[in-house]
């Protein structure tokens, strides 16, 4: 099973999980466990070969449904029913994978930083990275990716958390999940083209130039369901970069719900 922590609120019964990005941890969700636990009994989870799960790999050919189970087995052995997610990056997808699989457990979805569609560059991105997953250190990737999707200045902190925590995977799992991104395109062609009747919000810097414009349009077209908060400023990991708006934002969403 994965490895995950809790963080309670003994006056309530809800349920706020946090699910991360490839090559992050839950570490990256520092800045939000004292806001979200005044609300909620807080789950952090790190997600196969990341973090603390480092030890949690198979041989199987990794699939979105494959890890998106991973996180179902955790939710069914505490006993969740539903909860409210937070994801960031390719924790996004994961949620969204989720959400598909076992829709009547998932209470509201928050996206920061979302992935709902490969621009021209991040599609360059990924076929350099297969090209040269065998060849080259998978930190030298790692880095490089990071810098590309995280290019300013002010995503520096953003940029080094997310390679300090890559640092604990290995060559083979990193690869493992690199490929599991030739699987990306059809899975979010299919998740654009359906809107979930699940309160939704994305949360997007300013400066996410590589995945922000397609975020409004697919907000424009599952505008039932789907809400967009632009935040100025901040790049791709909206968390890191401003906790402060991200914070606020998503808590407002949450207890507007319930």
């Amino acid at each position: 099973m994965l490895n995950y922590t809790i963080f309670p609120n003994a006056e309530s019964k809800q349920w706020i999980t946090f699910i991360h990005g490839a090559g992050g941890s839950s570490s990256i969700f520092f800045k939000q466990v004292r806001d979200f636990q005044k609300i909620g009994n807080v789950l952090l989870m790190d997600l196969r070969g990341h973090g603390d799960s480092k030890d949690f790999v198979t041989n199987e050919h990794y699939t979105f449904p494959l890890v998106a189970n991973d996180i179902n087995e955790v939710l069914e052995h505490l006993q969740i029913k539903k909860s409210h997610f937070v994801g960031i990056s390719l924790g996004t997808i994961l949620i969204r994978q989720l959400a598909e699989l076992y829709p009547e457990k998932i209470q509201s979805m928050i996206f920061g930083g979302a992935i709902f569609k490969m621009n021209f560059r991040s599609q360059v991105l990924m076929k350099l990275g297969m090209f040269l997953r065998y060849v080259v250190p998978y930190l030298w990737l790692y880095r490089l990716f990071a810098f590309i999707i995280m290019p300013r200045a002010n995503h520096k902190a953003a940029r080094l958390l997310f390679v300090n925590e890559a640092k604990k995977m290995n060559q083979k799992e990193f690869i493992k999940w690199f490929q599991l991104t030739a699987e990306i395109n059809p899975i979010l062609k299919r998740f654009r083209a359906d809107e979930l009747p699940i309160p939704t919000l994305f949360m997007m810097g300013s400066q996410d130039y590589m995945f922000l414009p397609s975020v409004k349009k697919i907000v424009a077209a599952h505008s039932n369901f789907s809400k967009l908060v632009e935040i100025p400023k901040s790049g791709h990991v909206v968390n890191v970069e401003n906790a402060v708006v991200f914070n606020s934002e998503a808590l407002q969403f949450i207890t507007n719900l319930t």
